[in-house]
């Protein structure tokens, strides 16, 4: 392995702490993409599974072919959406009482974390819960060919948390060698009339091999019971935002995220039927094609078992083609102590889809 990426990763296997900054100045600013030495992931990749030895090995996820009848000229655009759990969060506050001390400290965690996104190569990455963006996945990711985008909360619970990293957020990274930014914005989302503490990134892509555009959009919406009219507001805030960028669905969109909202939530439905003529993806997992997984995230905490679905990946069904997703973990593979755990780093399950440009894309009707 050549010096600069063993000396590149030597330095971010570590917690960068403060004196770890005040040493590694370099790899703690976000500087440009084009004067940084490129790591080979397959490298990358192996120095990550050197450092988790000690570990149980990845768990073995398969794509189900999903593919129509509409032939693409060009290669499918992969599409990775994941709550990665904040550092500080899964330390300080979320209370997984079953996860070991051990499973969640950042220097084996970040390799698990990076270890899922080296495994599917995605084009695209869209993740929420980001707290150690500047100092791990913007230098990491950009030396991978990535271009990365971050959005902190304005209020994060991350910054409650003693010894944090800073506020967490939602980050997007898209490979710059298959698309060009043509536009990007960071929405605050606002529920009646209010500024809130959620954020989405909606960014306008041109594919470099097709010249086609689309919007890809990342977000993670308010948690908790109780707060579910707060969450529609915040949808329908978001989808008001993607139909003015867009163009009223002129262009192809894909939203990603953690809704924290069950599919019998009014901000599901709101997705489901929007103008913007959205589906689903991973309900073409299902028999009939029309429900969601069981669960998406499954963990334990000191208030009992948790096992819902609340991450999506919507698409515009007239402008694009699920080729593939990746399949979720089985209760057997998950375990009886549930997420996070050695095996997996986060509470919440990765979803991975490629897609294609239907090549002649339906009228809305």
């Amino acid at each position: 392995m050549g010096n600069g990426t063993s000396r590149l990763y030597s330095a971010l296997a570590k917690t960068l702490n403060s004196s770890a900054a005040s040493q590694h100045p370099e790899y703690l600013v976000s500087p440009d993409s084009e004067h940084l030495e490129p790591i080979d992931p397959k490298e990358l990749l192996e120095e990550c599974r050197a450092v988790l030895h000690t570990r149980p090995p990845r768990f073995q996820r398969d794509f189900v072919d999903l593919r129509t009848d509409c032939p693409s000229s060009h290669p499918p655009i992969r599409v990775m959406q994941w709550n990665i759990l904040a550092q500080a969060l899964g330390e300080g506050k979320d209370n997984f009482v079953q996860c070991p001390v051990e499973a969640l400290k950042w220097e084996e965690r970040k390799c698990l974390i990076l270890e899922e996104i080296l495994a599917y190569q995605p084009d695209i990455l869209c993740l929420q819960e980001v707290d150690h963006y500047f100092d791990t996945f913007q230098p990491l990711l950009s030396r991978l060919g990535y271009q990365g985008t971050f959005f902190p909360k304005p209020w994060s619970p991350c910054l409650d948390v003693e010894h944090n990293n800073g506020p967490d957020g939602c980050a997007l990274f898209f490979l710059q060698n298959r698309f060009k930014l043509v536009n990007s914005a960071n929405i605050r989302l606002t529920a009646m009339t209010l500024k809130t503490n959620q954020v989405a990134i909606a960014q306008t892509l041109e594919c470099k091999e097709s010249s086609r555009q689309f919007c890809i959009a990342v977000t993670h919406l308010k948690a908790r019971t109780g707060w579910e009219r707060f969450r529609s507001a915040q949808g329908c805030d978001l989808l008001q935002n993607l139909q003015n960028i867009t163009q009223g669905a002129k262009i192809p969109l894909i939203v990603c995220g953690d809704f924290n909202a069950e599919p019998t939530e009014e901000v599901y439905k709101h997705f489901a039927s929007s103008s913007l003529n959205l589906n689903s993806a991973y309900k073409l997992l299902s028999a009939d094609g029309q429900s969601e997984p069981p669960y998406t995230t499954w963990k334990i905490r000191t208030s009992g078992e948790c096992r819902h679905t609340l991450d999506y990946i919507w698409y515009s069904k007239h402008a694009l083609s699920v080729k593939s997703a990746l399949d979720l973990l089985t209760e057997e593979q998950i375990g009886p102590n549930r997420l996070p755990s050695f095996n997996y780093p986060s509470d919440h399950l990765s979803l991975v889809c490629d897609f294609s440009f239907n090549e002649e894309p339906d009228g809305l009707l």
